[in-house]
């Protein structure tokens, strides 16, 4: 509960602040609090307004407390920052939503695109460095010296807190969204846990594409947010009462959520109407195509294929490829598949659904000795205990 709260406590707090480290420090205080004395008191009624203020002490007594008090300039901020506090919501009142600033702050161009998703999802939504590793298949050291080199910058060159003006917005939306996806990804992943979703986190990903959507009513903003609820609609038939991963082959299409898909394709058909497509609208296009189908088997493969390759001409990728020669082995030819896989295997050398795809195209074939392999190699490369569970269950069935 408290990590759903996470991304919106802290934003108001680096809104505040202008400091990422003093935010995320008297934050995890206050979580500290909480986890200290909720269990005894219980939760409170607003429990992100309760975390905000309670971090806002935290933050104003780490900044007394500062070697660097004693400057004027620094008097002088803790002596703004009292005074702010003074006139902010209590514990009772509703906290203000800065996420939108957070997120087109952490994507200035001033920035690596690597370190912009990197630090957003950080921030934004509480990832820990190791699952935003694995994200971007590097090591957890390289990850840390990246967002710890960001937050440097963001202080060094200045670079406001604030939405950018409109010629700004537009240079960075393509980021934007990119970090956008990749929040909705990381909760479509669960990369740790014993879950293979986070709720929490695919609603703050929805959240976004809305505001987005809101703030820039674009094909592409709208193509993302499609296929948002598209992805979406599908949730509840992706795992068990259990917690038992379900594959996209055996969901029960009764579960998928009916008026998500609607959602979903009215902004699609508008994306598309107005004739200028994009990586997004074609990936919200795939996912009506699966929403549509009948069945696993029933689904028009060939016609996912070919989205596929129009989207690897837009926004090529290993990924993308892999997607697609998934998509050419369920239609029937799991050989050329196989085939396209091969130059892949150093670029997705640390990517589970490579190895997990690729064992299934081998059971395909018959090759049942290099499947099991492969699942074995997905099994050890994945953090997550239902999608262990799923892949090893997949394992033992074969001969």
């Amino acid at each position: 509960m408290i990590r759903a709260h996470y991304g919106r406590v802290l934003a108001a707090l680096i809104a505040w602040l202008r400091d990422f480290d003093l935010a995320e420090e008297a934050l995890a205080t206050a979580l500290l609090r909480a986890v200290e004395t909720w269990p005894r008191r219980g939760q409170p009624d607003n429990p992100p307004a309760w975390l905000l203020s309670v971090a806002r002490r935290a933050a104003l007594d780490r900044l007394r407390q500062s070697k660097v008090r004693a400057a004027p300039l620094a008097r002088a901020t803790l002596a703004m920052l009292a005074e702010e506090a003074e006139d902010m919501p209590n514990a009772d009142t509703p906290i203000p939503d800065e996420r939108l600033r957070l997120i087109f702050t952490c994507c200035h161009p001033a920035l690596a695109p690597e370190a912009q998703i990197a630090l957003t999802l950080k921030t934004l939504c509480g990832l820990s460095v190791g699952e935003i590793a694995r994200a971007f298949l590097v090591q957890e050291t390289t990850m840390a010296a990246r967002i710890t080199r960001a937050k440097a910058k963001i202080a060094g060159a200045g670079i406001p807190f604030s939405l950018p003006e409109a010629a700004d917005i537009a240079a960075r939306r393509d980021q934007v969204l990119a970090v956008v996806y990749l929040i909705y990804t990381a909760a479509h992943s669960a990369y740790e846990g014993d879950t293979p979703t986070r709720t929490d986190l695919a609603h703050e990903a929805l959240h976004l594409a809305e505001l987005l959507f809101a703030l820039r009513p674009e094909p592409e903003v709208e193509g993302l947010l499609a296929l948002l609820y598209l992805h979406e609609s599908r949730r509840c038939a992706r795992s068990t009462e259990s917690g038992a991963l379900v594959s996209l082959r055996d969901q029960d299409r009764g579960l998928w959520d009916a008026r998500l898909i609607a959602k979903g394709r009215a902004h699609l058909a508008h994306a598309l109407g107005q004739r200028h497509p994009g990586a997004y609208q074609i990936q919200a296009a795939i996912s009506a195509l699966h929403a549509e189908a009948a069945s696993f088997a029933a689904t028009d493969w060939a016609q996912i294929a070919g989205l596929y390759r129009a989207l690897e001409g837009l926004a090529p990728s290993p990924v993308v490829t892999l997607n697609r020669a998934a998509a050419i082995a369920f239609g029937g030819d799991a050989g050329a598949a196989l085939e396209m896989l091969a130059p892949l295997q150093a670029a997705l050398a640390s990517y589970q659904p490579f190895y997990a795809t690729r064992a299934e195209i081998h059971a395909q074939l018959g090759a049942h000795a290099a499947a099991k392999q492969d699942y074995r190699r997905a099994i050890n490369l994945s953090s997550n205990s239902a999608e262990q569970s799923w892949l090893a269950a997949q394992l033992a069935r074969l001969p």
